[in-house]
């Protein structure tokens, strides 16, 4: 468990920008240090705590240290599959949901670091989802990576264009899938 933490990972942390964590800490509303002879600032657990709770930012993100990911599909085997070959990793938090509706409630709830979204859902498409939050600033971080199988290469390209970090076609291969979440999380497998 991380005991300090860099303006940057706080930022991560509380789903802030870094420069709100930098004004919030020069302006003593989130208390910490400068590391002697730079300007680098740290933040101590316990001060992010306070600071989160004082402004009532959910915990849930600094306390497991794995990312989240919302996994968007109405098939569920699909779900399943993804569902169990994320969480054998061990690194990630998983939420599901089967309908573009029950997606935006999942999100703005769980704030997922990275979507997985089917493109074909019963009530709406990948397109409408991607600018859905590509135009809320709260999830400017989000990732969002596509799977899907019925698709056109146009469609792709429009995808890409509203948001999407990515796509992978149906039927998937493990290894790309796990590859491509690695990537869009910037994690090491």
């Amino acid at each position: 468990m991380k005991d300090l933490f860099t303006t940057g990972e706080a930022a991560e942390i509380c789903r802030v920008s870094q420069q709100t964590i930098i004004r919030c800490f020069d302006s003593g509303r989130l208390r910490g240090f400068r590391v002697p002879g730079s300007k680098f600032r740290r933040i101590p657990r316990a001060n992010l705590i306070k600071f989160m709770r004082d402004n009532s930012i959910p915990l849930d993100n600094l306390d497991s240290g794995r990312k989240k990911v919302l996994i968007v599909d109405d098939d569920a085997e699909i779900v399943e599959l993804i569902s169990d070959i994320l969480t054998r990793d061990g690194r990630y938090d998983i939420r599901t949901a089967s309908s573009g509706y029950e997606a935006g409630m999942v999100t703005q709830m769980f704030r997922p670091d990275l979507i997985l979204l089917d493109y074909m859902l019963p009530d709406v498409n990948g397109n409408v989802v991607c600018q859905t939050i590509r135009n809320n600033p709260e999830f400017e971080n989000t990732r969002i990576i596509i799977v899907s199988g019925v698709i056109k290469q146009e469609e792709i390209d429009q995808l890409l264009k509203s948001g999407a970090e990515s796509f992978i076609r149906k039927p998937f291969d493990i290894s790309e899938l796990t590859d491509k979440v690695n990537s869009a999380l910037q994690l090491v497998a």
